[in-house]
């Protein structure tokens, strides 16, 4: 059941997005959905979130590279559901090359969905959260936020930045009732990491289980993917009074990657 607060959730439409937005509306968030889907698919996403949780929930498709539609985004959210309380930033694309092999174009467009649009989404926010005194701005960065990986160049520097802005949007707003946080996943099964999982597959020519367990073992000491719901609880525990001085910091929920 709603308690009056809503959630804008970049980018959830599937995957860790539509995770969260499920954990904050279980949790009685009215949440803004939003994310590349066909009209019957976001329905149905809508529609099982109303019947399941009882809460208010509403979409906008806003492009992520688009700093107009973004701010269209926000002012949606405060028109329709009164308020924004929740940010939580995880539009996210990838690719994968050598620096000196990498697109222009791919560089431009990982930059403006990963990081640009977390600065656009935060910046229109921000002046809601201030005038009622209360918000919680979460960035879905990535255990890539905090090591490198090769041929990731442009996800590794964006995510990187995402943990920077975390820094300095936490401290602008340090006295202000509004907390700053990024979490940092490790590999989580979702339609981005299952096409990597089919490519190395193919690649190495081993079987789908084969290439599952090489993948994870490279890097996840846990040798287990992180599941979405967990991402979304985390979530939730940030919005939480528990987290009220929780701020500026970084979670890694990756089965041991950045302890190495």
């Amino acid at each position: 059941m709603s308690h009056g607060r809503s959630a804008v959730v970049t980018g959830s439409t599937s995957g860790i997005g539509l995770a969260i937005a499920r954990s904050l509306a279980k949790a009685g968030y009215d949440v803004v959905l939003n994310g590349i889907a066909d009209a019957p698919t976001i329905e149905t996403i809508s529609i099982d979130i109303k019947k399941e949780f009882g809460v208010k929930v509403s979409f906008h498709g806003a492009n992520m590279t688009k700093p107009e539609e973004i701010r269209d985004l926000i002012e949606h959210t405060v028109k329709t559901h009164g308020s924004i309380d929740v940010l939580v930033n995880n539009a996210g694309i990838q690719h994968t090359a050598s620096v000196e092999d990498f697109p222009d174009d791919k560089w431009d467009s990982i930059i403006a969905i990963n990081l640009s649009s977390s600065f656009h989404t935060t910046k229109s926010a921000m002046p809601h959260m201030r005038k009622s005194g209360w918000g919680r701005i979460i960035n879905i960065a990535s255990v890539h936020g905090l090591v490198g990986s090769s041929q990731k160049s442009a996800y590794v520097a964006a995510k990187h930045g995402v943990i920077g802005l975390t820094k300095v949007v936490a401290l602008e707003t340090a006295e202000t009732g509004i907390t700053c946080n990024a979490i940092c996943p490790g590999w989580v099964r979702t339609p981005l990491v299952e096409a990597q999982i089919d490519a190395l597959a193919q690649k190495s020519g081993v079987s789908k289980e084969q290439a599952v367990l090489d993948l994870l073992s490279e890097k996840q000491p846990s040798k287990e993917f992180v599941e979405t719901s967990a991402i979304g609880e985390l979530c939730v525990f940030l919005c939480s009074s528990a987290a009220d001085q929780i701020t500026g910091a970084s979670f890694p929920i990756d089965g041991g990657w950045v302890a190495r």
